[in-house]
């Protein structure tokens, strides 16, 4: 198993490359057969069974070291996931062409009734959005009101110095230079996350603007996947942006507390992003969205992130495989959840989790 720090420094890497649109992932060698009387035939199998899968960016993280690891595990199972954007994976999902998608939206009844082979919708992981930025001399400490960051993202407000921010942060000196705004150019569910809370919190928001994978901003400096928002962040003096929050921690982002509907100022993280998500019940179809979390503690732009697969596979073996992936994800994959700075799933979603993964059929 990769230790912690090699993780990072590889994977630090992997998402400056996404960045330039030059990332190659691929599963390392493995090195040890597992051992596990239940394993399925499929993984004690000798013959190489590939799954490609591609969309969102958020959980790319974890989804490459569930999927080392597993590989590691069983040795003729490879995942390759590819970190193209929630819009991606769905379409890919319609199309075909791709074992399983991953968005941080769930599908809508109508884009499922678009795949013939079915639809089934798998929140398997969670975390929040952070709203990073890129001020000289504040390394942290800056507070955003729910009034202020909507027009801070629609181009209201365009300076640092504006006194809406100002009022906020009387201990901090903040520098006389023009907002730099950095968001998503792909279809994104880390966009539909972050402007889902939008138009929650600013009617003028909802009205101009919107929701969704993609919206029509006003202002800002576009760029692909989270690792690409990250890199301009990181980059341009007076920029912020909002990145899931797995990249700002790994790549030590300075980020905003943003005032909840408590009215209480909370830093993105696992234990905010946890208690946003703990009343969140899912229905049947396991579509359910926490846009503006109630609670004192919670952080309020926090999602969970659905693995795509199909509900019949014209190949046995590959469903079997799919199943059998899935349901480690759901067990042994958690327990690096919050290393990373992923939301581990609480049991009783888990349990609803598993019951979906045994539909999956031939």
């Amino acid at each position: 198993m990769l230790n912690r720090r090699g993780f990072f420094s590889r994977f630090l890497g992997i998402a400056l490359a996404i960045a330039l649109g030059i990332i190659a992932c691929q599963p390392q060698s493995p090195t040890s057969e597992s051992t596990d009387p239940q394993t399925t035939s499929a993984e004690t199998s000798t013959a190489p069974i590939l799954l490609n899968g591609t969309g969102a960016s958020f959980p790319f993280f974890i989804y490459q070291r569930w999927f080392e690891e597993y590989n590691q595990i069983h040795s003729n199972i490879q995942i390759n996931y590819q970190p193209t954007g929630s819009e991606v994976g769905i379409q890919q999902m319609i199309a075909g062409t791709i074992d399983f998608g991953a968005s941080d939206i769930a599908m809508t009844d109508d884009e499922i009734t678009q795949v013939s082979q079915g639809v089934i919708l798998l929140p398997i992981t969670a975390g929040s959005v952070a709203i990073a930025y890129n001020l000289p001399g504040i390394e942290s400490g800056l507070k955003l009101p729910r009034s202020v960051y909507p027009e801070i993202f629609s181009g209201a407000i365009t300076t640092w110095t504006d006194p809406k921010i100002a009022g906020a942060n009387p201990d901090l000196t903040l520098p006389d230079l023009p907002i730099i705004l950095v968001h998503r150019a792909d279809g994104s569910g880390t966009t539909a996350a972050v402007t889902s809370h939008l138009s929650a919190i600013s009617p003028a928001w909802e009205s101009d603007i919107g929701s969704g994978l993609s919206v029509p901003w006003p202002t800002g400096v576009a760029v692909k996947a989270n690792a690409g928002v990250s890199a301009q962040i990181q980059q341009a003096e007076g920029a912020i942006g909002y990145v899931e929050y797995a990249y700002a921690q790994q790549l030590n982002m300075t980020m905003a507390a943003l005032e909840n509907q408590a009215g209480q100022y909370v830093l993105p993280g696992v234990e905010s992003a946890a208690k946003a998500l703990s009343t969140v019940v899912f229905p049947e179809n396991l579509r359910a969205f926490a846009p503006d979390p109630e609670g004192a503690e919670s952080y309020p732009i926090a999602t969970y992130s659905w693995i795509l697969v199909y509900q019949t596979y014209e190949d046995a073996t590959k469903a079997e495989t799919i199943r059998s992936v899935l349901q480690w994800c759901l067990t042994e994959g958690q327990k690096v959840s919050a290393e990373l700075g992923y939301v581990p799933l609480p049991e009783t979603v888990a349990q609803q989790v598993m019951a979906a993964i045994e539909k999956i059929q031939t």
